[in-house]
């Protein structure tokens, strides 16, 4: 119990309830201070990290490891979307666009199944697709993600038969599908930035400004690095993309480092600190140095190095999903 003098003037039954409150949230040693109103009627004061009786201001997100998953899955595969879209317009690479309509359907079956499996039941994800609310990040996500993969997966269906059948009808549909799913592979590839800033939680609404070009440039990272590591590890074009998206990483870096406000402080300190500069480093000067490095190299070093720096940036990005 409280050793404070307990007022004798109780007037009114909202004081004797205010009373009752705070020593039953002694009893729990829940509360950390105690304060005196004007009129006598005691009341618990809220320290700068916790409210009032201790309880956190900002409530813990229930999140499991499928959403950093789905953070990475997602931005890999609707930036593959991208890529091989603009591969097949501009004629650089058939090849290219040919695995990344593979890649971006693979990856919108992916987020789908891990979506759902965070959400608890699949029919939560169809009540979604219920309402459009441009304001809303998360219904924009959901309907990007539905229109995202109903194209990527016919556009890779297409792909597939127009390998068995050489029908120009097919080709036809298939490029029309893949045309609409970049245009939703875009928005989706950054939108989980977006949908992260648009919180309560300090450290996350601090980079609001910045998160959604940060989440991109890591997808467009994964996704070139993918494509590398599967055999197009000779592409000028995937190199130029690849140390366009780590030199952003990069910078993104050096801005945190050098923010000095407080709320940036787990972004530095700490365990979560060390896990962001870890995939950080990963995903940013690694993959930035070593191709730059592999330019004065042999042919067969420089391509290891190359290999070497997709690893990074896809390990890189990974782990700045889960930091």
């Amino acid at each position: 119990m409280s050793d404070l003098k307990q007022p004798t003037n109780i007037d009114t039954p909202r004081e004797q309830r205010l009373i009752d409150v705070r020593n039953e949230a002694e009893r729990k040693g829940r509360v950390q201070a105690i304060g005196v109103r004007p009129e006598g009627a005691p009341f618990p004061v809220a320290s700068p990290q916790t409210g009032y009786y201790g309880i956190p201001l900002l409530k813990e997100p229930q999140w499991t490891w499928e959403v950093p998953v789905y953070f990475f899955v997602g931005g890999a595969s609707g930036s593959a979307a991208v890529i091989g879209t603009m591969a097949r317009w501009t004629g650089a690479d058939l090849k290219i666009a040919r695995d990344c309509r593979y890649l971006a359907a693979g990856g919108a079956i992916l987020s789908s199944a891990l979506l759902v499996a965070d959400l608890g039941r699949h029919e939560r994800f169809l009540n979604m697709l219920r309402v459009f609310k441009p304001q809303s990040a998360m219904s924009m996500g959901a309907w990007a993600l539905a229109g995202f993969g109903t194209f990527a997966g016919a556009s890779a269906f297409a792909q597939w038969l127009s390998n068995l059948i050489d029908i120009g009808a097919i080709k036809i549909i298939g490029n029309i599908a893949e045309g609409f799913a970049c245009l939703f592979g875009l928005p989706f590839s950054n939108y989980t930035g977006v949908l992260l800033g648009a919180t309560a939680i300090p450290v996350w609404n601090e980079q609001a400004s910045t998160l959604p070009l940060h989440f991109g440039m890591s997808g467009l990272n994964t996704a070139v690095s993918l494509l590398e590591l599967i055999g197009h590890d000779r592409s000028p074009a995937l190199n130029i993309l690849g140390l366009i998206g780590s030199s952003v990483e990069s910078a993104e870096g050096v801005r945190i480092e050098t923010n000095p406000r407080m709320v940036a402080e787990p972004l530095k300190h700490g365990f979560s600190g060390w896990i962001i500069r870890t995939g950080g480093m990963l995903s940013g000067p690694i993959p930035l140095g070593l191709p730059l490095a592999s330019l004065f190299m042999p042919r067969e070093t420089s391509r290891k190095l190359r290999r070497i720096a997709a690893a990074s940036s896809i390990a890189g990005s990974l782990i700045t999903r889960f930091a």
